[in-house]
Protein backbone atom coordinates (compact mmCIF):
# COMPACT_ATOMS: atom_id res chain seq x y z
CA UNK A 1 0.00 0.00 0.00
CA UNK A 2 1.28 3.22 -0.89
CA UNK A 3 1.33 6.43 1.35
CA UNK A 4 0.51 9.72 -0.13
CA UNK A 5 0.85 13.17 1.50
CA UNK A 6 -2.36 15.02 1.94
CA UNK A 7 -3.13 18.38 1.08
CA UNK A 8 -3.07 19.66 5.14
CA UNK A 9 0.53 17.91 5.70
CA UNK A 10 2.83 20.85 6.60
CA UNK A 11 5.22 19.10 3.78
CA UNK A 12 3.10 20.65 1.11
CA UNK A 13 3.23 24.05 2.33
CA UNK A 14 6.45 24.46 3.52
CA UNK A 15 7.97 26.26 0.80
CA UNK A 16 5.26 28.49 -0.24
CA UNK A 17 4.76 29.13 3.87
CA UNK A 18 8.74 30.25 3.83
CA UNK A 19 8.46 32.49 0.39
CA UNK A 20 5.41 33.97 1.59
CA UNK A 21 7.22 34.93 4.91
CA UNK A 22 10.13 36.60 3.10
CA UNK A 23 7.69 38.61 0.57
CA UNK A 24 5.93 39.74 3.57
CA UNK A 25 8.49 40.75 5.38
CA UNK A 26 10.21 42.79 2.50
CA UNK A 27 6.38 44.63 1.67
CA UNK A 28 6.56 46.26 5.27
CA UNK A 29 9.92 46.92 4.92
CA UNK A 30 9.01 48.89 1.73
CA UNK A 31 6.73 50.89 3.69
CA UNK A 32 8.36 51.64 6.54
CA UNK A 33 11.06 52.28 4.39
CA UNK A 34 8.56 55.09 2.47
CA UNK A 35 7.28 56.38 5.79
CA UNK A 36 9.91 56.50 8.38
CA UNK A 37 12.82 59.30 7.50
CA UNK A 38 15.48 57.64 8.89
CA UNK A 39 15.46 54.58 7.08
CA UNK A 40 14.30 56.48 3.37
CA UNK A 41 17.58 58.66 4.43
CA UNK A 42 19.53 55.64 5.05
CA UNK A 43 19.21 53.80 1.57
CA UNK A 44 19.32 51.04 2.97
CA UNK A 45 17.54 48.75 0.49
CA UNK A 46 14.13 47.20 1.47
CA UNK A 47 15.20 43.45 0.61
CA UNK A 48 18.16 43.92 3.45
CA UNK A 49 15.04 45.98 6.04
CA UNK A 50 13.27 42.79 5.21
CA UNK A 51 15.85 40.10 6.07
CA UNK A 52 16.45 41.78 9.65
CA UNK A 53 12.93 41.83 10.34
CA UNK A 54 12.54 38.54 9.56
CA UNK A 55 15.59 37.67 11.56
CA UNK A 56 14.38 39.08 14.73
CA UNK A 57 10.91 37.67 14.19
CA UNK A 58 12.78 34.24 13.84
CA UNK A 59 14.68 35.40 17.56
CA UNK A 60 11.64 36.17 19.21
CA UNK A 61 9.80 33.25 17.92
CA UNK A 62 12.71 30.81 18.79
CA UNK A 63 13.10 32.58 22.54
CA UNK A 64 9.19 31.70 22.79
CA UNK A 65 8.66 27.94 21.56
CA UNK A 66 12.41 26.80 21.35
CA UNK A 67 10.94 26.40 17.49
CA UNK A 68 12.25 28.02 14.45
CA UNK A 69 8.97 29.28 12.06
CA UNK A 70 11.33 28.76 8.60
CA UNK A 71 13.64 25.68 7.51
CA UNK A 72 17.28 27.26 7.76
CA UNK A 73 17.96 24.98 4.92
CA UNK A 74 14.75 26.30 2.83
CA UNK A 75 16.44 29.87 3.70
CA UNK A 76 19.76 28.71 2.63
CA UNK A 77 19.02 27.06 -0.84
CA UNK A 78 17.18 30.29 -1.50
CA UNK A 79 20.53 32.24 -0.80
CA UNK A 80 22.43 29.79 -3.21
CA UNK A 81 20.04 29.37 -5.99
CA UNK A 82 19.30 33.14 -6.03
CA UNK A 83 22.39 34.07 -7.24
CA UNK A 84 22.74 31.48 -9.84
CA UNK A 85 19.50 32.18 -11.24
CA UNK A 86 19.60 35.98 -11.39
CA UNK A 87 23.04 36.07 -12.77
CA UNK A 88 21.50 33.79 -15.40
CA UNK A 89 18.79 35.98 -15.98
CA UNK A 90 21.44 39.15 -16.10
CA UNK A 91 23.29 37.01 -18.97
CA UNK A 92 20.44 36.44 -21.00
CA UNK A 93 20.11 40.42 -21.46
CA UNK A 94 21.54 42.06 -24.81
CA UNK A 95 22.36 45.50 -23.79
CA UNK A 96 24.09 47.64 -26.43
CA UNK A 97 27.42 48.18 -25.30
CA UNK A 98 29.21 51.68 -25.33
CA UNK A 99 31.33 51.97 -28.18
CA UNK A 100 34.84 54.16 -28.26
CA UNK A 101 38.15 54.23 -26.86
CA UNK A 102 37.10 56.16 -24.19
CA UNK A 103 34.64 53.97 -22.82
CA UNK A 104 36.17 50.83 -23.51
CA UNK A 105 39.18 52.18 -21.38
CA UNK A 106 36.67 52.84 -18.62
CA UNK A 107 35.24 49.86 -18.45
CA UNK A 108 38.61 47.86 -18.36
CA UNK A 109 39.24 50.34 -16.14
CA UNK A 110 36.36 49.83 -13.86
CA UNK A 111 36.89 45.80 -13.78
CA UNK A 112 40.76 46.38 -12.25
CA UNK A 113 39.05 48.94 -9.26
CA UNK A 114 36.62 45.65 -9.11
CA UNK A 115 38.95 43.28 -8.85
CA UNK A 116 42.14 45.14 -7.18
CA UNK A 117 39.22 46.16 -4.14
CA UNK A 118 38.40 42.15 -3.63
CA UNK A 119 42.19 41.56 -3.36
CA UNK A 120 42.71 44.72 -0.83
CA UNK A 121 39.50 43.33 1.27
CA UNK A 122 41.23 39.97 1.02
CA UNK A 123 44.79 40.80 2.20
CA UNK A 124 43.12 42.99 5.06
CA UNK A 125 40.65 40.53 6.08
CA UNK A 126 43.74 37.97 6.31
CA UNK A 127 46.02 39.66 8.39
CA UNK A 128 43.52 40.94 10.62
CA UNK A 129 42.33 36.80 11.14
CA UNK A 130 45.60 35.61 10.95
CA UNK A 131 46.65 38.18 14.03
CA UNK A 132 43.37 37.41 15.88
CA UNK A 133 44.00 33.40 15.38
CA UNK A 134 47.56 33.56 17.18
CA UNK A 135 45.68 36.04 19.89
CA UNK A 136 42.21 34.19 19.89
CA UNK A 137 42.26 31.15 18.14
CA UNK A 138 39.57 32.53 16.23
CA UNK A 139 39.26 30.30 12.45
CA UNK A 140 42.65 31.77 10.74
CA UNK A 141 41.47 31.76 7.25
CA UNK A 142 37.87 33.98 7.59
CA UNK A 143 39.34 37.06 6.89
CA UNK A 144 39.13 35.62 2.87
CA UNK A 145 35.47 35.45 3.60
CA UNK A 146 35.18 39.56 3.45
CA UNK A 147 35.57 40.14 -0.31
CA UNK A 148 33.13 37.14 -0.83
CA UNK A 149 30.27 38.74 1.62
CA UNK A 150 31.53 42.50 0.14
CA UNK A 151 32.50 42.19 -3.48
CA UNK A 152 30.76 39.36 -4.38
CA UNK A 153 27.49 39.66 -2.20
CA UNK A 154 25.73 36.79 0.20
CA UNK A 155 25.32 34.07 -2.38
CA UNK A 156 29.52 33.57 -2.69
CA UNK A 157 29.60 34.62 0.87
CA UNK A 158 27.22 31.46 2.23
CA UNK A 159 28.99 29.09 -0.69
CA UNK A 160 32.09 29.59 1.16
CA UNK A 161 31.41 29.84 4.56
CA UNK A 162 29.24 26.84 3.88
CA UNK A 163 31.99 25.03 2.02
CA UNK A 164 34.58 25.91 4.91
CA UNK A 165 32.28 25.18 7.32
CA UNK A 166 31.23 21.35 5.87
CA UNK A 167 35.06 20.68 4.58
CA UNK A 168 37.56 22.53 6.84
CA UNK A 169 35.75 22.82 10.19
CA UNK A 170 34.98 26.12 10.32
CA UNK A 171 32.17 26.22 12.76
CA UNK A 172 29.45 28.30 12.03
CA UNK A 173 30.79 29.14 8.69
CA UNK A 174 27.83 29.86 6.67
CA UNK A 175 26.49 32.32 9.39
CA UNK A 176 29.50 34.10 9.06
CA UNK A 177 29.75 34.37 5.53
CA UNK A 178 26.13 35.57 5.69
CA UNK A 179 26.82 37.84 8.62
CA UNK A 180 29.68 39.38 6.63
CA UNK A 181 27.73 39.83 3.73
CA UNK A 182 24.76 41.50 5.79
CA UNK A 183 27.40 44.23 7.44
CA UNK A 184 28.30 45.26 3.89
CA UNK A 185 25.06 46.13 3.16
CA UNK A 186 25.23 48.38 6.03
CA UNK A 187 28.55 49.76 5.07
CA UNK A 188 27.11 50.71 1.56
CA UNK A 189 24.13 52.64 2.93
CA UNK A 190 26.57 54.51 5.68
CA UNK A 191 29.35 55.15 3.43
CA UNK A 192 26.67 56.41 0.66
CA UNK A 193 25.01 58.20 3.01
CA UNK A 194 28.09 60.37 4.47
CA UNK A 195 29.50 60.30 0.39
CA UNK A 196 26.20 62.38 -0.91
CA UNK A 197 25.95 64.71 2.46
CA UNK A 198 29.93 65.24 1.95
CA UNK A 199 29.04 65.76 -2.08
CA UNK A 200 25.90 68.31 -1.76
CA UNK A 201 27.66 70.66 0.65
CA UNK A 202 29.91 71.06 -2.55
CA UNK A 203 27.01 71.78 -4.38
CA UNK A 204 25.88 68.39 -5.86
CA UNK A 205 22.34 68.10 -5.48
CA UNK A 206 20.77 64.70 -4.88
CA UNK A 207 17.42 63.95 -6.40
CA UNK A 208 14.52 63.88 -4.26
CA UNK A 209 12.74 61.48 -6.07
CA UNK A 210 15.16 59.35 -7.65
CA UNK A 211 13.05 56.43 -6.87
CA UNK A 212 10.08 57.36 -8.65
CA UNK A 213 11.98 58.24 -11.87
CA UNK A 214 11.43 55.35 -14.39
CA UNK A 215 12.35 56.03 -18.27
CA UNK A 216 9.39 53.46 -19.31
CA UNK A 217 8.95 54.18 -23.32
CA UNK A 218 7.79 51.52 -25.16
CA UNK A 219 11.59 50.73 -27.11
CA UNK A 220 12.89 50.53 -23.04
CA UNK A 221 9.78 47.64 -22.09
CA UNK A 222 9.68 45.41 -25.88
CA UNK A 223 12.02 46.13 -29.65
CA UNK A 224 10.68 45.23 -32.34
CA UNK A 225 11.27 41.40 -33.92
CA UNK A 226 10.26 40.29 -30.41
CA UNK A 227 7.38 37.25 -29.39
CA UNK A 228 4.45 38.92 -28.47
CA UNK A 229 3.67 39.84 -24.83
CA UNK A 230 0.89 36.97 -24.71
CA UNK A 231 -0.05 34.38 -26.96
CA UNK A 232 0.01 30.25 -26.77
CA UNK A 233 2.96 30.76 -24.27
CA UNK A 234 2.88 34.39 -22.10
CA UNK A 235 6.03 36.15 -22.75
CA UNK A 236 7.28 36.65 -19.32
CA UNK A 237 6.58 32.49 -19.12
CA UNK A 238 9.32 32.03 -21.87
CA UNK A 239 12.04 34.44 -19.93
CA UNK A 240 11.62 32.33 -16.81
CA UNK A 241 11.52 28.64 -19.33
CA UNK A 242 15.06 30.48 -20.74
CA UNK A 243 16.58 31.34 -17.26
CA UNK A 244 15.76 27.55 -15.92
CA UNK A 245 16.63 25.76 -18.74
CA UNK A 246 19.58 27.62 -18.50
CA UNK A 247 20.52 26.83 -14.61
CA UNK A 248 19.45 23.44 -15.49
CA UNK A 249 22.01 22.81 -17.56
CA UNK A 250 24.60 24.82 -15.75
CA UNK A 251 23.45 21.70 -13.13
CA UNK A 252 24.15 18.74 -15.98
CA UNK A 253 27.40 20.67 -16.60
CA UNK A 254 28.78 20.63 -12.70
CA UNK A 255 27.29 17.07 -12.03
CA UNK A 256 29.55 16.04 -15.04
CA UNK A 257 32.56 17.62 -13.56
CA UNK A 258 31.67 16.21 -10.27
CA UNK A 259 31.33 12.46 -11.54
CA UNK A 260 35.37 13.33 -12.86
CA UNK A 261 36.11 14.77 -9.64
CA UNK A 262 34.84 11.65 -7.82
CA UNK A 263 36.87 9.13 -10.34
CA UNK A 264 40.05 11.62 -9.41
CA UNK A 265 39.61 10.91 -5.83
CA UNK A 266 41.19 13.00 -2.88
CA UNK A 267 42.85 16.04 -4.14
CA UNK A 268 39.92 16.54 -6.83
CA UNK A 269 37.06 15.22 -3.98
CA UNK A 270 38.24 17.78 -1.57
CA UNK A 271 39.47 20.62 -3.24
CA UNK A 272 37.83 21.18 -6.97
CA UNK A 273 34.47 19.60 -6.26
CA UNK A 274 33.76 22.00 -3.68
CA UNK A 275 34.61 24.64 -6.21
CA UNK A 276 32.72 23.39 -9.17
CA UNK A 277 29.59 23.93 -6.79
CA UNK A 278 30.75 27.41 -5.59
CA UNK A 279 30.52 28.61 -9.00
CA UNK A 280 27.18 28.08 -9.81
CA UNK A 281 26.80 31.12 -11.15
CA UNK A 282 29.36 30.67 -13.60
CA UNK A 283 28.19 27.59 -15.06
CA UNK A 284 24.80 29.00 -15.05
CA UNK A 285 26.37 32.58 -17.01
CA UNK A 286 28.26 29.84 -19.29
CA UNK A 287 24.97 27.77 -19.64
CA UNK A 288 22.86 31.27 -20.77
CA UNK A 289 25.79 32.57 -23.12
CA UNK A 290 25.34 28.87 -24.97
CA UNK A 291 21.85 29.39 -25.25
CA UNK A 292 22.22 32.99 -26.70
CA UNK A 293 24.60 31.70 -28.91
CA UNK A 294 22.33 29.15 -30.33
CA UNK A 295 19.69 31.66 -31.13
CA UNK A 296 21.99 33.94 -32.99
CA UNK A 297 23.32 31.47 -34.73
CA UNK A 298 19.67 30.84 -35.81
CA UNK A 299 18.90 33.59 -37.03
CA UNK A 300 21.53 34.08 -39.01
CA UNK A 301 20.54 30.57 -40.92
CA UNK A 302 16.98 31.60 -40.87
CA UNK A 303 15.31 28.85 -38.41
CA UNK A 304 15.36 31.51 -35.50
CA UNK A 305 12.61 34.37 -36.93
CA UNK A 306 12.07 36.18 -33.38
CA UNK A 307 13.63 37.61 -30.22
CA UNK A 308 12.63 35.19 -28.04
CA UNK A 309 14.42 37.48 -24.63
CA UNK A 310 13.33 40.43 -23.51
CA UNK A 311 15.39 42.64 -21.48
CA UNK A 312 12.92 44.51 -19.29
CA UNK A 313 11.36 41.55 -18.28
CA UNK A 314 14.83 39.45 -17.33
CA UNK A 315 15.87 42.46 -15.59
CA UNK A 316 12.62 42.16 -13.26
CA UNK A 317 13.47 38.38 -13.14
CA UNK A 318 16.77 39.14 -11.81
CA UNK A 319 15.70 41.63 -9.08
CA UNK A 320 13.03 39.13 -8.17
CA UNK A 321 15.96 36.45 -7.42
CA UNK A 322 18.25 39.31 -5.69
CA UNK A 323 16.34 40.46 -3.56
CA UNK A 324 15.07 37.22 -2.49
CA UNK A 325 18.45 36.23 -2.01
CA UNK A 326 19.11 38.85 0.04
CA UNK A 327 15.83 38.72 2.36
CA UNK A 328 16.59 35.07 2.40
CA UNK A 329 20.42 35.72 2.97
CA UNK A 330 19.83 37.57 6.20
CA UNK A 331 16.98 35.52 7.91
CA UNK A 332 19.30 32.19 7.47
CA UNK A 333 22.08 34.02 9.86
CA UNK A 334 21.95 31.86 13.39
CA UNK A 335 22.11 34.41 16.12
CA UNK A 336 23.30 31.82 18.77
CA UNK A 337 26.80 31.68 17.21
CA UNK A 338 27.37 35.80 18.31
CA UNK A 339 27.73 34.00 21.75
CA UNK A 340 30.74 33.59 21.17
CA UNK A 341 33.81 36.12 20.93
CA UNK A 342 35.83 33.73 18.38
CA UNK A 343 33.27 34.54 15.88
CA UNK A 344 32.19 37.87 16.69
CA UNK A 345 35.22 40.01 17.26
CA UNK A 346 36.78 38.75 14.03
CA UNK A 347 33.61 39.99 12.02
CA UNK A 348 33.38 43.07 13.87
CA UNK A 349 36.76 43.82 13.02
CA UNK A 350 36.95 42.49 9.38
CA UNK A 351 33.88 44.28 8.28
CA UNK A 352 34.71 47.90 9.87
CA UNK A 353 38.10 47.76 8.32
CA UNK A 354 37.14 46.57 4.81
CA UNK A 355 34.72 49.47 4.84
CA UNK A 356 36.52 52.18 5.72
CA UNK A 357 39.56 50.86 3.73
CA UNK A 358 36.84 50.11 0.67
CA UNK A 359 35.53 53.75 1.18
CA UNK A 360 38.91 55.67 1.02
CA UNK A 361 40.46 53.58 -1.99
CA UNK A 362 37.45 53.31 -3.99
CA UNK A 363 37.00 57.44 -3.52
CA UNK A 364 41.34 57.82 -4.66
CA UNK A 365 40.69 55.70 -7.65
CA UNK A 366 37.63 56.99 -9.03
CA UNK A 367 38.92 60.44 -8.66
CA UNK A 368 42.10 59.79 -10.36
CA UNK A 369 40.25 57.98 -13.42
CA UNK A 370 36.75 59.22 -13.81
CA UNK A 371 36.44 62.86 -14.71
CA UNK A 372 33.89 64.12 -15.11
CA UNK A 373 32.04 61.65 -13.09
CA UNK A 374 33.99 60.37 -10.30
CA UNK A 375 30.59 61.08 -7.70
CA UNK A 376 29.04 59.02 -9.74
CA UNK A 377 31.59 56.10 -10.51
CA UNK A 378 32.55 56.25 -6.77
CA UNK A 379 28.87 55.80 -4.98
CA UNK A 380 28.18 52.97 -8.10
CA UNK A 381 31.12 51.40 -7.57
CA UNK A 382 31.46 51.53 -3.69
CA UNK A 383 28.03 50.49 -3.32
CA UNK A 384 29.09 47.15 -5.48
CA UNK A 385 31.70 46.57 -3.55
CA UNK A 386 30.12 46.56 -0.01
CA UNK A 387 26.84 45.21 -1.17
CA UNK A 388 25.67 44.38 -4.47
CA UNK A 389 25.50 45.81 -7.90
CA UNK A 390 22.02 46.31 -7.47
CA UNK A 391 22.56 48.80 -4.10
CA UNK A 392 25.25 50.70 -6.20
CA UNK A 393 22.68 51.18 -8.33
CA UNK A 394 20.28 52.75 -5.84
CA UNK A 395 23.23 54.77 -4.17
CA UNK A 396 24.23 56.06 -8.29
CA UNK A 397 19.97 57.02 -8.79
CA UNK A 398 20.30 59.30 -5.70
CA UNK A 399 22.83 61.72 -7.79
CA UNK A 400 22.28 60.71 -11.53
CA UNK A 401 18.21 59.30 -11.64
CA UNK A 402 18.18 58.36 -15.45
CA UNK A 403 21.64 56.76 -15.66
CA UNK A 404 22.82 59.55 -17.66
CA UNK A 405 26.48 59.06 -16.81
CA UNK A 406 28.75 56.32 -18.14
CA UNK A 407 28.62 54.95 -14.21
CA UNK A 408 25.73 52.40 -14.63
CA UNK A 409 27.45 50.88 -18.07
CA UNK A 410 30.88 50.68 -16.64
CA UNK A 411 29.76 48.14 -13.33
CA UNK A 412 27.65 46.11 -16.06
CA UNK A 413 30.15 45.45 -19.09
CA UNK A 414 32.70 45.20 -16.65
CA UNK A 415 31.96 41.89 -15.53
CA UNK A 416 33.53 39.72 -17.76
CA UNK A 417 37.18 41.51 -17.85
CA UNK A 418 35.78 40.94 -13.45
CA UNK A 419 35.53 36.92 -13.93
CA UNK A 420 38.95 36.66 -16.60
CA UNK A 421 41.31 38.78 -14.01
CA UNK A 422 39.77 37.45 -10.19
CA UNK A 423 40.00 33.95 -11.72
CA UNK A 424 43.36 33.59 -9.73
CA UNK A 425 41.58 35.12 -6.67
CA UNK A 426 38.76 32.60 -6.85
CA UNK A 427 40.91 29.52 -7.44
CA UNK A 428 42.69 30.72 -4.26
CA UNK A 429 39.55 30.39 -2.18
CA UNK A 430 39.77 26.72 -2.82
CA UNK A 431 42.91 26.33 -1.05
CA UNK A 432 43.36 29.32 1.22
CA UNK A 433 42.26 26.82 4.16
CA UNK A 434 44.39 23.69 3.74
CA UNK A 435 46.68 24.71 6.09
CA UNK A 436 48.40 27.29 7.58
CA UNK A 437 51.38 27.30 4.79
CA UNK A 438 48.93 27.64 2.29
CA UNK A 439 47.02 30.49 3.94
CA UNK A 440 50.25 32.59 4.04
CA UNK A 441 51.23 31.65 0.57
CA UNK A 442 47.82 32.68 -0.37
CA UNK A 443 48.37 35.91 1.17
CA UNK A 444 51.81 36.29 -0.48
CA UNK A 445 49.87 35.94 -3.60
CA UNK A 446 47.03 38.62 -3.09
CA UNK A 447 49.23 40.86 -2.36
CA UNK A 448 51.49 40.06 -5.30
CA UNK A 449 47.75 39.99 -7.44
CA UNK A 450 46.75 43.50 -6.08
CA UNK A 451 50.17 45.26 -6.53
CA UNK A 452 49.70 43.97 -10.88
CA UNK A 453 46.49 45.36 -10.46
CA UNK A 454 47.65 48.39 -9.73
CA UNK A 455 50.38 48.04 -12.26
CA UNK A 456 47.54 47.87 -14.71
CA UNK A 457 46.04 50.46 -13.45
CA UNK A 458 48.04 52.82 -13.38
CA UNK A 459 49.67 52.18 -16.91
CA UNK A 460 48.71 55.02 -18.59
CA UNK A 461 49.93 56.89 -15.80
CA UNK A 462 53.05 55.49 -15.74
CA UNK A 463 53.74 55.47 -19.74
CA UNK A 464 53.51 59.22 -19.44
CA UNK A 465 55.42 59.98 -17.08
CA UNK A 466 58.64 57.58 -19.28
CA UNK A 467 57.62 59.74 -21.98
CA UNK A 468 57.96 62.89 -20.69
CA UNK A 469 61.07 62.03 -18.70
CA UNK A 470 62.44 60.55 -22.16
CA UNK A 471 61.60 64.06 -23.44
Amino acid sequence: MTTSIQFWDFEVWEFLVALAGLFLAMLIANGLRRTIPFLKKSLIPSSVIGGFLILAFIGIFRAISGKTPFNTATMEMLTYHGLGLGVVAMTFQNADRRSGKEARRDVFNSSLITVSTYLLQGVVGLCITIVLFYLLGSWAQSGILLPMGYGQGPGQAFNWGTTYMNNYGFEHGSSFGLSVAACGFIAASIGGVIYLNLASRKGKKRSANAEEQEDLTAAVITTRGEIPLSESLDKLTVQFALVFTAYGLAYLMMLGLSALCDLGGGFFVNTVKPLIWGFNFLFGMLAATIIKSYFKIGKKAGFVHRSYTNDFLLTRISGLMFDLMVVASIASIDLSAFRYREFWIPLLLICIAGGVISYFYVRFISRKFFAGYADEQFLVMYGMLTGTVSTGLILLREVDPLFKTPAANNVIYQNLWSILLGAPMLLLMGVVAQSMQMTFLTLGILIALLGLMLVLLFRSKIFRKKQKTAE
